[in-house]
């Protein structure tokens, strides 16, 4: 295995190879080298951190073409302070109830059809969600119907393959704006290509993003879009609880002062790098594993776009008559191997990622998948 694992020998830790992808379940992506410099700076000083996140979010809205952002603890924590923010805006009192909402606006509206794992983010700072429409789809009347005297927000996660059967974001940002309504979009990964990244951080009122797609710590993301909301988000986050006498319920979803400069990092690398290069190891790791497993009795490989940064996934398929075990089999004795190796798994295919591995571990996934298929193992 590359890279150094002294300290998780130390612990009686296994590392893991990782070709499953940018999962919360294994500490998330490996770093990029620029933000591991700035990161390591910016550990020779300390800085006032209001300023920090400031100018911090000055400089990810100006690449983003937002009026600002701010820099929060991951994706979703950035959704649970911008739920916050439309509940109880600056208001002191208000903000040191939180999570307690009696008397606010606490209902975020969410297409029945749009609802995904992580819409539970929106509720944890005292919101509770109400859908829209239903498993059929969702009219412009539906949404209409849905917001009420009590809604604080409108929610949208923005992933393809997008769903015909439900208003699109922009009519949703429409039908939100004329019952004056702020609308949140979550978009998470969706940050390439670069113009469709842009569109994103401008296509709603608040938009929220994790950092960690583009190199940076795994708890870090951001929030961007109007000023007046960010500022209402800043007035809830982890510094304004040590100036507002303890209130802001923000203080839970602290990141410190590395964390936000290497979202910056990440950020302008992910615009300046070229991402053709990019790609193009990504074809060539995914070439490596595709010959090793070529030709192997009762296994077929092909690739799915996944319409994400990272183009597309290797799925192998397996016949389990021919080559003896199942996918979820293969998946384990990968995982209690040496190395340790991680890929996804259905009940007849594997399902390997690439932008996770670093140097030299393609040629490690590929040998021991083909010992593990051909049973030379």
């Amino acid at each position: 295995m590359t890279g150094t694992t002294g300290i998780y020998e130390k612990l009686g830790i296994r590392p893991v190879i990782n070709a499953w992808g940018v999962a919360t379940e294994l500490g998330g992506w490996t770093l990029s080298r620029k933000v591991e410099r700035a990161m390591d700076e910016a550990n020779h000083a300390s800085v006032d951190m209001q300023e920090l996140l400031q100018k911090s979010g000055e400089y990810i809205a100006e690449l983003l073409g937002a009026e600002m952002a701010m820099v929060t603890a991951g994706g979703a924590a950035a959704q649970a302070l911008s739920i916050a923010a439309c509940m109880a805006g600056t208001d002191p009192d208000r903000i040191a109830r939180l999570p307690d909402t009696m008397g606010m606006n606490n209902e975020v509206v969410i297409q029945k059809r749009n609802r995904y794992m992580f819409d539970r983010c929106f509720t944890l700072t005292g919101a509770r969600l109400v859908e829209a429409g239903d498993e059929a789809g969702t009219t412009r009347q539906d949404l209409e119907a849905a917001i009420g005297p009590n809604t604080a927000a409108v929610v949208y996660y923005i992933q393809p393959p997008f769903d015909d059967a439900i208003l699109s974001l922009e009519e949703t940002v429409a039908v939100a704006r004329s019952r004056g309504v702020t609308t949140i979009a979550d978009a998470c990964s969706q940050i390439f290509p670069l113009e469709y990244f842009r569109s994103n951080a401008q296509s709603a009122d608040l938009v929220t993003f994790g950092a960690k797609y583009m190199g940076a710590p795994h708890s870090a993301g951001f929030v961007c879009g109007k000023k007046e909301l960010i500022d209402a988000v800043s007035a809830h986050s982890f510094v304004s609880f040590h100036y507002d006498d303890g209130r802001a319920v923000g203080r839970a979803m602290k990141v410190d002062r590395h964390e936000i400069v290497a979202v910056v990092t990440a950020v302008e690398d992910w615009f300046t790098m070229d991402h053709s290069a990019r790609i193009q190891e990504y074809e060539a790791r995914f070439s490596i594993i595709g010959e090793a497993v070529s030709g192997i009795d009762g296994v077929s490989t092909n690739r799915i776009e996944t319409g994400h940064y990272v183009p597309y996934v290797m799925v192998i398929t397996v016949d389990e008559t021919v080559v003896g075990s199942d996918a979820p089999q293969i998946k384990r004795k990968l995982d209690s191997g040496d190395p340790r190796i991680w890929v996804g798994a259905d009940d007849t295919s594997l399902q390997v990622v690439v932008n996770t591995l670093i140097e030299g571990e393609a040629d490690i996934v590929a040998e021991r998948l083909r010992q593990v298929l051909t049973g030379d193992s």
